[in-house]
């Protein structure tokens, strides 16, 4: 047998090998639909809002949640990425909103909400987008922006190219630019470091073009009921952190249908009644959840909903030290804004407030006692299916897998999941590879050897 055949064996099959390893490693252009963005905007910032010369709070919108110490979590990816090129956009949903300096009328001299961050990475550079809105220091004037390029990212030893889905970038640099000053109302210089991001993002394939379907007929609910209904409901965004945090030591749990959007708990399969004209609302839901913890026992269940007259009351079974008490008026929220809209009704983040029963619902638990009548509660949405044809708002898509933790710091050291090290195992597969087809080869080579060594005249050199 002729060496040279079997050498052509051997690259055959190690062609085909990496053919059949890089669409399985690399991820090719596609739809980048979930995942999540921490930023904490400027650590120092958020304790001057919050400290006592400001005097002022921050306050989550579009779904936005904490995490950490202080980060903020944007929600929802949508955009595209291309892993040959690099070619990184994602847009995430949720906002932040930044409040102090209040003056008697109720209103703030420092005012600014940012929402909607955007990362665009191309040719080895990438800057950070964002909506703001804000008020000037000095003048009071108000201006709105959408997407200033409010920040450019250090991503020095950073490649996006040939990078697995899901992506993910851990404690990027972020430098504010002119336009990001301008819109920061004036309270920092362009130049100034913001704090490190970190992001992930699941990518999926185009999907091929299916043909459409006919269009179904419209089944209509019942006069006066609707075909499903969720509301949204966090709690309480300060009363989350106590129950995980030191203090608390504990968690909670969803039970009964009840699910976790990052920010908000749905408690979902609406069941009742609607009016759209006269506004009037009484459904009923299903899903639980339970907090648990260092002196922390309270349990809300079988959540129900009812509007008229533009307010909304939430009401709950309240389980604390094994007692329950039925349909207990935990907050009372405002259902002007609750709209019809074709075959949805929907009211979003109306602001709530917690009620006097809602009060001694809370009073067992540790942080509670400060929470009197009228303490300002997470926001309440609904959302109303009128018949089969409605889609509910999909809740908060964080991606497939967390992004890696990440904490502010003076010098903050960039990683990515993008190119390096998915080409690290790809590389290492591919070493492998190599290695178990050459020893495959040079064992077939030293068998065609003998083989014609047997063959020859013993004489033959």
């Amino acid at each position: 047998m002729s060496v040279r055949p079997v050498r052509a064996f051997a690259v055959a099959l190690l062609a085909a090998l990496v053919a059949v390893l890089l669409p399985a490693t690399a991820a090719r252009a596609g739809t980048v639909q979930g995942g999540r963005l921490d930023w904490g905007v400027k650590s120092s910032f958020q304790s001057y809002v919050t400290g006592p010369v400001a005097k002022g709070a921050f306050k989550l919108k579009g779904g936005a949640a904490t995490v950490g110490g202080s980060l903020f979590r944007f929600h929802s990816a949508a955009g595209s990425y291309d892993a040959t090129s690099g070619a990184f956009e994602a847009s995430y949903a949720g906002g932040v909103t930044f409040q102090g300096h209040q003056r008697p009328d109720g209103s703030y001299d420092l005012d600014m909400t940012v929402s909607r961050p955007t990362v665009r990475i191309s040719g080895g550079n990438g800057t950070l987008y964002v909506d703001v809105s804000s008020k000037a220091k000095g003048t009071g004037a108000v201006t709105s922006r959408a997407q200033v390029p409010f920040a450019t990212l250090g991503l020095a030893g950073v490649t996006m190219k040939g990078g697995v889905s899901p992506l993910s970038l851990t404690n990027i640099p972020a430098t504010l630019t002119a336009e990001g000053a301008e819109a920061f109302a004036g309270y920092y210089a362009a130049g100034a470091q913001l704090d490190p991001l970190s992001l992930s993002a699941d990518v999926k394939a185009a999907p091929a073009p299916s043909p459409s379907a006919p269009p179904s007929a419209t089944a209509e609910s019942p006069r006066g009921g609707f075909a499903d209904a969720a509301v949204d409901w966090g709690v309480r965004r300060t009363f989350r952190e106590y129950v995980t945090g030191p203090v608390g030591q504990g968690a909670w749990s969803l039970t009964e249908g009840a699910r976790d959007g990052g920010a908000l708990f749905r408690f979902p399969q609406g069941k009742g009644a609607y009016d759209a004209q006269k506004g009037t609302l009484d459904a009923a839901f299903a899903g639980s959840v339970h907090f648990t913890g260092a002196q922390l026992d309270l349990k809300l269940a079988r959540v129900s909903v009812t509007v008229e007259g533009g307010k909304g009351v939430l009401r709950a079974d309240v389980t604390t030290g094994g007692e329950t008490k039925s349909a207990v008026a935990l907050v009372e929220f405002d259902a002007k804004g609750l709209k019809t809209e074709g075959a949805l009704a929907v009211l979003s983040e109306a602001p709530a407030t917690l009620t006097e029963d809602g009060s001694r619902a809370f009073a067992s638990t540790a942080p509670t006692s400060l929470y009197t009548a009228g303490t300002e509660m997470d926001p309440v949405s609904l959302a109303i299916a009128l018949d089969s044809t409605a889609r509910l708002p999909a809740l908060p898509d964080l991606g497939s897998t967390p992004a890696p933790a990440a904490a502010p710091s003076a010098e903050p050291e960039p990683a990515a999941e993008a190119g390096t090290s998915s080409r690290a195992g790809l590389y290492a597969a591919l070493g492998l590879a190599v290695l178990v087809l050459a020893c495959g080869a040079g064992l077939l080579v030293v068998r065609a050897r003998r083989r014609s060594a047997a063959a020859r005249p013993s004489d033959t050199p």
